[in-house]
C-alpha cells in the first residue's frame, strides 16, 4: 500500500539545496488505517501483553523495585542506540558513588533518568505542565545538561536544518523539516496527542513516535525524547501503571529494520509495515519483562530465605538485604543511611549477606571496597551490554 505521508521542500543546508521531508499531520489518511487480519492480531497480542505486564507490577510486593531497574535498563538501551558507551553495572557503580569519576557516558544515561523522572512528576502533578512541547522541552533540558549537550540548544527546538547519516546534508539518509516549519508541526502533533479518532491508543502511541523523528525537532537527542515519548504516553493514557516497558531493547536488536521501518513511512507511506513492527515489540518486551519481573521475584524471595536462615543473621542484615534492590551496588559508606546503622554494624551486615552467598566483593582492595548483588544484576543487565570486542 502506497500512500502520501508528507511533501518535499527544497532548503539549503550546509550551503547546499537539499529536499527536506515535510509531513503530514497524523492520522495517515488516503488511505487511512485499518487494523484487519494480521494488524488485528499483532495489536491483540501486543494489548494482553501490556496487560499481563501491568498485573505483574500488581503481583509483586513492592512495584518500585521494578521500575528502579526496568526504568534504568531503558535508560541504558535508549543511550546505547545513540552510541553511548555506557553499561548498566557502570550506572549502578556510579549510583552507588564506587565510580572514580563521572563518566561523559554514564553522565548522558544518568541525565535520561532525571528527564524522564522530571517530565512523570510534572504529569502526575495536579499543577504540573501537560503533555506538551513544553514538558518535552525541559525534558530534553536536562537530557543535555553537561559537556556534550552545551552547544546544542538544550530544551529548544532547532533555528536551523539538521540531517541524519552521510558525510554532508547532499548524501544525508535523511533530511527534516527545515526549521521555519517545525513550529506548525510540532503543534499538530500536540493537537493529535490531545485530540481522538479510531485508532486504538497503543497504535497511536507508535505513529506519534514516527512523527516526532520525522519532524526532527532538536539538534540532538530526538530518538531519547521520541523513545521518552512512547514511555509517557504509555503511563499518561492507561496502558501501563508504571514506566516498566524497556522497549529500546527490540529497537537495539533490529536497529536496521527500526530505522527501515521508519523510512518506508516517509517514503512509501507504509504505516501498516512501522506499526507491525512497533506492536510486535511491544508484544515482545512486554513478555519479557514479565519474565523477568518473575525471575527477579523469586530470587529476591530464596536470597531472602536464606539469609534469615543463617546462623549469622540479623536484623540489620534484614533491613539491608530489603534494600538490595533498589541498591544493588553499595558500599559500607552507602549501606549505614539505608540501615540507619554505625559503621560497625553495616560492615556485619555485609558480612553477613557474603555469606549467605547474596553479596560478592567487586573491587579485591582491603580498603573502600563494593559489593554487589550478583545474581540480582546478571538477570537485569541481560540486553544491556556492549560488544566492545
Amino acid at each position: 500500500m502506497t500512500r502520501k505521508t508528507g511533501r518535499y521542500q527544497q532548503t539549503v543546508a550546509g550551503g547546499e539545496e537539499v529536499s527536506a521531508f515535510v509531513p503530514l499531520p497524523l492520522p495517515p489518511r488516503a488511505p487511512a488505517m485499518t487494523l484487519d487480519g494480521r494488524l488485528g492480531e499483532r495489536l491483540r497480542a501486543a494489548e494482553q501483553a501490556l496487560a499481563r505486564l501491568d498485573l505483574a507490577g500488581d503481583m509483586v510486593p513492592s512495584l518500585d523495585w521494578f521500575i528502579y531497574a526496568f526504568v534504568r535498563k531503558e535508560a541504558v538501551i535508549t543511550s546505547q542506540i545513540e552510541g553511548t558507551q555506557a553499561t548498566l553495572i557502570e550506572l549502578l557503580a556510579f549510583e552507588a558513588e564506587t565510580a572514580q569519576r563521572l563518566d561523559t557516558d554514564v553522565e548522558e544515561v544518568c541525565n535520561y533518568l532525571d528527564a524522564l523522572t522530571y517530565a512523570r512528576a510534572e504529569l502526575q502533578n495536579a499543577d504540573g505542565l501537560p503533555l506538551s512541547m513544553r514538558l518535552l522541552n525541559e525534558a530534553h533540558r536536562r537530557l543535555l545538561r553537561g559537556a556534550r549537550g552545551a552547544g546544542k540548544q538544550p530544551g529548544e527546538v532547532r533555528r536551523s536544518q539538521n540531517w541524519i547519516g552521510g558525510s554532508r546534508p547532499g548524501n544525508a539518509a535523511f533530511v527534516p523539516p527545515p526549521a521555519p516549519t517545525v513550529p506548525d508541526l510540532l503543534g499538530d502533533l500536540e493537537q493529535y496527542l490531545h485530540g481522538s479518532d479510531d485508532l486504538p491508543a497503543l497504535v497511536r502511541i507508535g505513529l506519534a513516535h514516527v512523527q516526532f523523528e520525522s519532524i526532527h525537532p532538536y539538534l540532538d537527542g530526538n530518538g531519547r525524547i521520541g523513545r521518552l515519548l512512547i514511555a509517557l504516553l504509555l503511563e499518561h493514557w492507561g496502558l501501563l501503571k508504571a514506566p516498566l516497558l524497556y522497549i529500546s531493547l527490540f529497537f537495539k536488536r533490529h536497529r536496521e529494520e527500526y530505522f527501515r521501518r521508519l523510512t518506508a513511512v516517509r517514503i512509501d507511506g507504509d504505516w501498516e509495515g512501522w506499526t507491525d513492527f512497533f506492536l510486535d515489540g511491544v508484544a515482545t518486551i512486554a513478555d519479557e519483562a514479565v519474565a523477568s519481573a518473575r525471575a527477579l521475584f523469586t530470587l529476591v524471595s530464596e536470597d531472602r530465605a536464606r539469609v534469615l536462615a543463617q546462623d549469622t543473621s540479623s536484623v540489620s542484615a534484614a533491613r539491608l538485604f530489603e534494600q538490595l534492590p533498589n541498591h544493588p551496588i553499595l558500599t559500607v559508606s552507602s549501606a549505614i543511611p539505608l540501615i540507619g546503622a554505625s559503621k560497625p554494624t553495616a560492615t556485619r551486615a555485609i558480612e553477613s549477606l557474603i555469606g549467605a552467598d547474596v553479596l560478592i566483593e567487586t573491587t579485591g582492595k582491603k580498603r573502600d571496597r563494593s559489593f554487589a548483588y550478583g545474581r540480582y544484576i546478571d538477570e537485569l543487565r541481560i540486553g544491556t551490554e556492549l560488544d566492545r570486542g
